[in-house]
């Protein structure tokens, strides 16, 4: 930002000053023009004093937080509210979104990363592109509110069907403590995300590489820890870095994620241009999958960059096409039907697409993969919205 951003901070009684006061920038970024401790008093003294930016921070979950981040964007939409959070965010995310606020950062977190953070925000509501306006490539978050869904799955076969597509293709396995890519695809973990952090320094393309592990298909991927404790060594701004640098090297990158919205996860839909959310075909994936959607939709990401993937979409369970788009709202864009091929294809560490290219699992995968060369090649305004009807068959 070329001026100083005029920021009011406003502490939680709960809350540690010292703290916050450390994860503040220390440059002139921020011009702080009050840092208030209290949120009754802080929003008295939004009423008198004029802010660019609102800080809330409060240890966890707080009522009065929430009050203060609806009282202040209501009370100027177009300014940015952002949470500082001491606490675990679970439970905690969806509420602040719901009631207005533009981002969550989850402390300790560096000063760089806050700093990126508030002017992320403040990008987001001048309407400035920032380094999004930038060529990079599509970065492709599969997502899906609760495990079991078949996010790997789609994450593996989607980037080998880009791949074998002719395109250059880096898939990174951020599910760090139980990450399944390497056995879906027949990798051994030789060089992970974990060695790429304890290996310092700057990340540049050539040094990436060294870290990436080829796939018969031109795959190349980013494998997760190969033991759970290793997972809390990999921080956000590492990857933020990571998929700076992957979107100027591959055509394009694709991020299977762990369920829920971590704070990993969060900065990687931040970072991402579309977004592939997988459910499958029972009530309860379909309820998380309809908060997974909403939750996107409070966070501002643009729906007409989201891709909605029902798996195992071919299972007689008693729910119908007609059931789907009255739980979730919106018709699914790619069916993947059950097939027991997959299993013993995931069990063989070798995609469907390739195992069975000629199987109907393949010819979903294929039309997802598709989508995504559409809309990147320009030979279509968005994604395509014909989809395979396989509930007028199943339903």
């Amino acid at each position: 930002m070329d001026q100083a951003i005029k920021t009011l901070v406003a502490l939680d009684t709960t809350v540690s000053y010292d703290m916050i006061q450390a994860a503040l920038p220390a440059d002139s970024t921020l011009q702080v023009v009050g840092m208030i401790e209290g949120l009754d008093e802080a929003w008295t003294t939004l009423q008198e004093t004029y802010a660019d930016l609102v800080i809330v921070a409060t240890a966890g979950y707080s009522d009065r937080a929430l009050y203060l981040i609806e009282g202040a964007s209501r009370q100027r939409p177009g300014r940015p509210v952002v949470v500082l959070t001491q606490g675990s965010p679970n439970g905690f995310v969806r509420r602040v979104f719901e009631v207005g606020a533009d981002d969550v950062v989850v402390l300790p977190e560096t000063q760089d990363g806050v700093k990126f953070a508030l002017q992320k925000a403040m990008a987001r509501k001048s309407g400035a592109t920032g380094a999004g306006s930038l060529a990079t490539a599509p970065l492709v978050s599969v997502l899906g509110p609760k495990g079991g869904t078949g996010k790997t799955l789609v994450s593996t076969n989607l980037a080998v069907s880009l791949a074998t597509r002719g395109r250059t293709v880096a898939l990174v396995d951020l599910d760090l403590q139980f990450g399944d890519v390497g056995l879906c695809l027949g990798l051994s973990p030789d060089r992970t995300i974990y060695d790429l952090f304890k290996s310092g320094g700057t990340i540049d393309s050539e040094k990436l590489e060294g870290y990436m592990t080829p796939h018969p298909s031109g795959l190349r991927t980013l494998l997760a820890p190969s033991r759970p404790d290793q997972a809390a060594s990999v921080s956000v701004e590492l990857l933020r870095d990571v998929y700076s640098v992957l979107r100027a090297t591959y055509d394009y990158v694709i991020v299977d994620t762990p369920p829920g919205f971590t704070p990993e996860v969060i900065a990687t839909i931040d970072s991402s241009s579309d977004v592939c959310i997988v459910g499958m075909l029972d009530s309860l994936s379909l309820k998380n999958t309809k908060l997974g959607l909403e939750t996107l939709d409070l966070m501002g990401f643009d729906s007409g960059r989201i891709q909605l993937v029902l798996n195992r979409a071919g299972s007689r369970v008693g729910i119908t096409g007609d059931d789907v788009r009255t739980i979730i709202g919106r018709d699914p864009d790619v069916l993947v039907p059950s097939d027991r091929e997959i299993p013993r294809a995931v069990n063989e560490g070798q995609p469907i697409v390739l195992a069975k290219p000629g199987s109907e699992a393949a010819h979903s995968f294929g039309l997802l993969a598709d989508k995504f060369v559409m809309a990147k090649d320009g030979n279509g305004a968005g994604p395509a919205r014909r989809r395979r009807s396989l509930f007028a068959r199943n339903g």
